[in-house]
């Protein structure tokens, strides 16, 4: 099931609203999860999501110096990574409340060694407020579902990228394995939103969370987006069947 909107209405989860809507009660989830975003990533994946985001890094390959635009990434948890491996990132994120959370860790981490630089900026994906060709990667995690209008954001995505930059992306969606797609399926709706109201009180944020994943385009159109966007070379790495998927593109 893919993402639908109308002139007048997109998607939230199973609803369709207005555009401005969709921000606000987006932002509304973000703020309420922030604070145990990285614990449920943690319990909702049962942990698989730290192997994801180390192999997702691996795919960006991260060199010492390079200006790295981590879009969504609020909390830092790929921002981290590629800092490590010396790139200067900066993490962009539309929700000052997951930025707060991942500048209180970056404060806590001790930097390496050849760290790279990092920086936290409140921006959002569909206009942000950078020149051209200003980054030679751009990275987004598990974010780009849950932007009003997508085509917007990797339309920037493309205009802030030197040429001869790289577009990288890891989302969920549907899995198409037979027999674990029911699993999957019973797993998200059932087991998750309880999970949310468990640990971190919330259970309606996190039905919202399991709905985008559902309304999320399958790996094939969403790569389709890219390619419209203007990026060449676009891949989709499927993982779990397409619960998860790395996808990527470069710009020329």
């Amino acid at each position: 099931m893919s993402e639908t909107s109308t002139d007048d209405t997109v998607s939230f989860g199973y609803e369709q609203v207005a555009p401005d809507e969709k921000t606000r009660r987006v932002g509304e989830v973000f703020t309420s999860v922030a604070k145990k975003y990285d614990i449920m990533n943690d319990a909702m994946s049962l942990g698989m999501h730290r192997g994801w985001k180390d192999r997702f890094v691996k795919r960006v390959k991260p060199q010492p110096g390079e200006k790295i635009l981590d879009m969504a990434g609020g909390t830092g948890d790929i921002a981290f990574r590629m800092a490590d491996r010396g790139a200067d990132v900066t993490v962009a994120d539309i929700n000052q409340d997951m930025l707060d959370v991942g500048a209180e860790r970056a404060m806590e981490r001790r930097e390496s060694e050849g760290a790279g630089s990092l920086v936290f900026t409140h921006q959002n994906a569909e206009e942000v407020d950078f020149a051209s060709n200003s980054f030679d990667a751009y990275t987004i995690v598990f974010g780009i579902r849950n932007v009003t209008f997508k085509d917007k954001a990797l339309a920037e995505a493309y205009r802030v990228l030197r040429p001869g930059g790289r577009f990288y992306c890891m989302e969920f969606s549907t899995s198409e394995w037979a027999g674990f797609q029911e699993i999957y399926d019973l797993y998200s709706t059932q087991v998750m939103p309880r999970m949310g109201q468990v640990i971190a009180g919330d259970k309606e944020s996190y039905q919202y969370l399991v709905e985008s994943i559902r309304k999320f385009p399958r790996p094939p159109e969403f790569q389709r987006m890219i390619a419209d966007a203007g990026f060449v070379n676009t891949k989709a790495e499927i993982i779990l069947g397409g619960a998860v998927a790395i996808h990527s593109g470069w710009k020329i």
